[in-house]
């Protein structure tokens, strides 16, 4: 227990100074600032989208980046001969990146909601739609770490994944103005179905079984491949 205590203070400290961290928090609440100033009160559209992109910069480029970096470095490996597995430093590192999520959101909710005027979710739906958005956004990441050779093509193939995620999913374009075909293709997109479900959320009512699930799948399908494919070194 020491030795694992030892490892999660070591890694929150390195974490604290990445400066991806530092972009994965400020970008999401900028945008909500700088947007938010014309927002009317009550509004249930821009903060949804806000803790979406939180929730995907975590997932697809601070994860993965991180831990095909440590892979690089012969991080993992060196760690295999020690009394901290590598396998610990995996959960550690998932475990502060939903910290860092929790974080992201929780401020973007206090500007949203605190000094913006926006509407609050309902907390059950919000809490349903946060877990199951997570979990399938960071499968998503741990395979692009499973199958990237290095931390900058982890980091790339984020990028490459991002836009296209977030414009199917509703954040560059409301969903109303997208080609029916690609609005409905965005709703079985992580990005999609996670903006649907927090749509509901603070629309009042409970997320849909369908957004819901298809999150499920994700988390499941792709969580389950990356274990297959990851290398330790």
């Amino acid at each position: 227990m020491k030795t694992l205590a030892k490892l999660t203070a070591v890694e929150t400290k390195l974490l604290v100074r990445e400066p991806g961290a530092v972009f994965a928090l400020a970008i999401p609440l900028f945008i909500l600032v700088a947007f938010g100033s014309g927002i009317t009160e009550g509004d249930t559209v821009l903060l949804p989208m806000a803790v979406t992109l939180a929730i995907g910069m975590v997932g697809l480029y601070l994860l993965p980046t991180t831990l095909a970096s440590y892979r690089e470095r012969g991080i993992l490996r060196r760690l295999s001969v020690t009394p901290v597995r590598p396998g610990n430093l995996l959960a550690v590192q998932l475990l502060l990146q939903l910290a860092l999520t929790v974080f992201a959101v929780s401020l973007l909710l206090v500007a949203g909601i605190g000094f913006l005027g926006a509407h609050a979710p309902g907390s059950a739906g919000f809490l349903a739609a946060f877990l199951a958005g997570t979990a399938a956004m960071f499968s998503v990441g741990l395979l692009i770490a499973a199958l990237a050779p290095n931390g900058r093509s982890a980091n790339g193939f984020g990028v490459l994944l991002f836009f296209p995620l977030a414009y199917l999913g509703g954040l560059m374009q409301p969903v109303e103005y997208m080609p029916d075909i690609l609005a409905l293709a965005g709703g079985y997109t992580p990005m999609g179905a996670l903006r649907q479900s927090l749509d509901d959320a603070w629309s009042g009512g409970v997320p849909a079984p369908l957004p819901l699930v298809t999150m499920a799948a994700y988390a499941v399908v792709l969580g389950l491949a990356a274990a297959r494919s990851f290398r330790w070194e």
